[in-house]
């Protein structure tokens, strides 16, 4: 396994912050977009066309559903139901289950080149400990392992004292990779997982199902300022993430996307589009 310290660290990383921004190559700033552009990002990082990527992102009121969610056998009731309540519904198009995305939640994407040399695992790893590096004056108690009863679930979920405040997924594109995680910094993530659990409730009911759900208990996710006992903001977050990018590279840019990055990212967004047919329909 390849030390993370050389995974993060290249001689120029190329930051974006499109966490305020209301529109991409015209198009609406959703979490649909964002996906697109994680793959141009990719796409572009593996063909040498441009420097590794930090990406931050953040979107109002938005369920991200996985790909097996959108199989649920009353997902027209599901999708609904959370109109209701506010949340428009994205199925991405990398790994992971069903996770709420509003203006506490910060989502970060690494997008790096040589993935042919580093396992899922190691670009995991590498993600877990920049946010572990990147918090490290707050605490030293940050883990990675399933919380169960946790939405979304996996190996690398990040967790305080046992209870979940970030999930990461992966998306690998020829020799890219954009590595995404949501870190749950402030607002009430009681109401984000009684929102999953009542979703998976209305979408899955009794029906057997050949894929497993999770069963999803509000009492094992928090969020940073309520582990910490601290107010932190995704501003400050942010800043956080910039400071210890200066620490993995000597020159920082602040580049808009290329003509091909565009032209890829067109491609994708359709994709994106077509994927969230049906639940566009419901």
């Amino acid at each position: 396994m390849k030390n993370w310290h050389e995974i993060i660290t290249h001689e120029t990383f190329r930051y974006m912050d499109h966490s305020l921004e209301k529109q991409i190559n015209s198009k609406p700033n959703t979490a649909l977009t964002s996906f697109a552009v994680d793959d141009a990002l990719a796409t572009s990082v593996s063909n040498g066309e441009s420097a590794p990527v930090i990406r931050l992102w953040v979107h109002p009121k938005t369920v991200v559903l996985g790909i097996p969610d959108a199989k649920l056998p009353y997902i027209d009731e599901g999708v609904p139901f959370l109109a209701e309540h506010g949340y428009h519904t994205v199925i991405r198009n990398s790994g992971g289950l069903a996770v709420v995305l509003d203006e506490g939640v910060l989502n970060l994407s690494l997008v790096i080149p040589g993935v042919h040399d580093l396992t899922i695992h190691d670009c995991y790893e590498a993600m877990v400990s920049f946010v572990q590096y990147m918090l490290r004056d707050l605490t030293d108690k940050i883990e990675a392992y399933e919380i169960v009863g946790s939405y979304c679930p996996g190996d690398y979920d990040l967790s305080i004292n046992g209870k979940k405040f970030a999930g990461i997924s992966q998306r690998r594109i020829k020799d890219g990779a954009a590595i995404q995680i949501y870190l749950d910094v402030e607002g009430n993530s009681k109401e984000r997982t009684a929102l999953i659990r009542d979703f998976y409730s209305i979408s899955k009911k009794d029906a057997e199902t050949k894929f497993v759900y999770p069963t999803v208990e509000p009492n094992v996710m928090a969020s940073l300022s309520e582990l910490l006992g601290l107010d932190l903001t995704v501003k400050e977050m942010k800043e956080r993430v910039y400071a210890a990018l200066r620490n993995f590279s000597t020159k920082i840019v602040v580049e808009d996307f290329s003509d091909s990055e565009l032209e890829v990212f067109e491609k994708r967004y359709a994709q994106m589009v077509k994927r969230n047919e049906k639940i566009a329909q419901i």
